[in-house]
Order: structure tokens, then sequence, then C-alpha cells
């Protein structure tokens, strides 16, 4: 019988390499998009949306069903010496991310309408208003360079920006390294923008994969993919800078996205015995309220979000060309 690690490989060779050709579900709608890996995704003050990057370095902008996505921001210089075309557009192969950039993990801060980028190939970014090359931030904490930036969270009371290094040894192109061998080098990061400095917060984390901060500011919860587990860290109270284990889980959780009403969706994916991609709605305290499966759609690559806004939950994964739309 196959091992865990073993069809968890194939699912990340299937998501970044293969199309999907499963069905669609019922309840679900698709924003086709021109590139492929919607991993996360955000929402302006106005409610424009869903912002998200993509493979090939962009990220875009849904401009209405008439319109569909077009260009916002990109993360790499090279964009500038290459052109608006040239090499990138389109492509799906991360060994062109160094050349191309990854946008994953995106967040505004709406007092400046800055939207923060976490590139696992340029490290942390912030580009204005108006979209275009976002502006590094920071490549590194302490000594140790970024290897594998995934997801982050802004802070709306502070801009300050938690976000994750998933590992310290592998990365994007070496995910099923990571997971087969246990990596524990990924952490929890914090830039402040009035000091511009990066803080380790956690270290030794399995994989992280998501961050999301509570509705009154005094924890986050962190999700490790490897792991199988959400941590909560205590930003505020008399437990301030611990952390324990809230959660753990049947599947691999991804991203963590926090409701209006202050609970959190998280992506998980299960891959045996039968394979699953779920979202899961949870509280603070670790109660799970809500299961649900999104199938068959999502069924044959891992899912990544599941973000919440105005009635419809928005659904990402690395494996697909198009934003999912589940209405709820």
């Amino acid at each position: 019988m196959a091992s865990f690690t073993t069809i968890l490989r194939a699912f990340i060779f299937a998501l970044l390499y293969l199309p999907s050709t499963t069905p669609c579900a019922p309840k679900l709608q698709e924003l086709s998009l021109p590139s492929r890996g919607p991993q996360t995704f955000a929402f302006d003050t106005k409610g424009g949306g869903p912002y998200t990057g993509v493979s090939d370095g962009r990220v875009l902008k849904y401009r209405g069903r008439k319109v569909g996505f077009v260009d916002y921001a990109y993360t790499s210089p090279n964009r500038l010496s290459f052109g608006p075309l040239a090499i990138c557009d389109g492509i799906n192969d991360t060994a062109s991310g160094p050349i191309c950039g990854r946008p994953f993990g995106l967040g505004f801060y709406y007092r400046t309408g800055e939207l923060c980028i976490a590139d696992p190939f340029f490290g942390l970014l912030a580009v204005g208003k108006k979209g275009g090359l976002a502006t590094q931030l920071a490549t590194s904490a302490g000594s140790i360079p970024f290897r594998f930036l995934d997801d982050l969270e802004v802070d709306q009371l502070t801009g300050i920006v938690y976000f994750m290094d998933a590992s310290a040894v592998y990365g994007l192109s070496q995910i099923g390294e990571l997971i087969s061998r246990g990596d524990a080098t990924g952490r929890l990061l914090k830039y402040d923008p009035r000091t511009r400095k990066v803080t380790v917060l956690l270290t030794g984390l399995s994989g992280p994969a998501g961050v999301a901060i509570s509705k009154d500011g005094t924890y986050l919860l962190v999700s490790e993919f490897v792991s199988r587990r959400i941590q909560k860290y205590w930003l505020k109270g008399p437990r301030t800078n611990k952390a324990e284990v809230l959660l753990t889980l049947k599947g691999n959780p991804d991203n963590i996205k926090r409701t209006t009403l202050g609970d959190f969706w998280v992506a998980v994916t299960i891959s045996t015995p039968i394979p699953r991609a779920l979202g899961q709605k949870i509280t603070g305290t670790g109660t799970i309220l809500k299961t649900i499966t999104f199938s068959p759609r999502f069924n044959s690559t891992p899912i990544s979000e599941v973000q919440e806004f105005k009635e419809a939950l928005y659904l990402g994964s690395l494996g697909v060309d198009y934003v999912g739309v589940h209405k709820t």
C-alpha cells in the first residue's frame, strides 16, 4: 500500500505540472485566469478583487466578468528589462521563479492602500495603490535568508506584517523533499514598518503555510502543513509570545483566513484513503464549526485557500487556472 508521503508527492506533481480534468461541483463557479496557481486572495478597501498571484509572477486583479483579470503588480524587476510579455507571462515552471517571481501571500494594509506580497524568490514586498513593480522590504531575518516565503497577514491596527518562511532549507521547487523529510525549520516572522526590521517569533515549525490574526488582535493562528496542526501564538495577555497547539487535523492545513465575524476558514487537503479538498471553519478556541467538501472539482489537486467574502467562498489551488467561487 502506498505511503502517505508517496501519495502526497504525487498530488504535488499533479498540481504543479498536470491539468485538472475533473467536472465542476454544482455550486462552484470559475473565474478564468491567464495563468495557473491562485495561491491566495486579497480584496481592497472598496471591495475590489479578488487580487491573486499566479505562476508566471504577476499579481492580477479581477475587474468583473466582462473584463476578467488584468495585470496589477509584479515582484521581479526583470519584467522591466524583458518587457511586459517576453519570457514570463503564462509560464508554469518553478525554475522560472528567480527570473519572473512567484507571488504567494497577499494582504492589503487598508490605511495606506498598500498591498503586501510574500514571494518565495524575492522576499517580502509592498506595492502602492497604482500597482506596478513592488518594493522589496526584507529578504532575511537575522543572519538567515528567506528560503520559501508563503502566506502573510497584515494587522490593520498597526501595519505590522506577520508572515511565514516555510523552510530554511528547501525552496518552492523542493516541496516534495520538504514534506518527505518532515522538515521542521520553518519560521513565523514579523515585519514592523516603523522600524523596518524583521523579528523571528517562532522557529521549528513543520511546513508553516498559513497565518491569521484574531479580530481583537490578541493572537495569531498558524497552520503547519506537514505536521497537520494549527498553533495559537499569543500577541497580548498573560501568555504573550508563547504558543500552544490548538488543533490537530485529519488532513494537511494550508492558508487560514479570518471571517468578518471572527471565526476562521482553513483550507485542508486529505490525501488518504479518499482524496478530498475541504474547507473547515474553526473558532479561536479550536472548535470545528463547519466542514465543506469541494467535490468533485478539487479532489485531484490540493486546495490552498478558502476565503469568505460577500456570501461566497473563494477557493485557491496551485494546480488550476481559475479562481473557484462557492456560493454559500
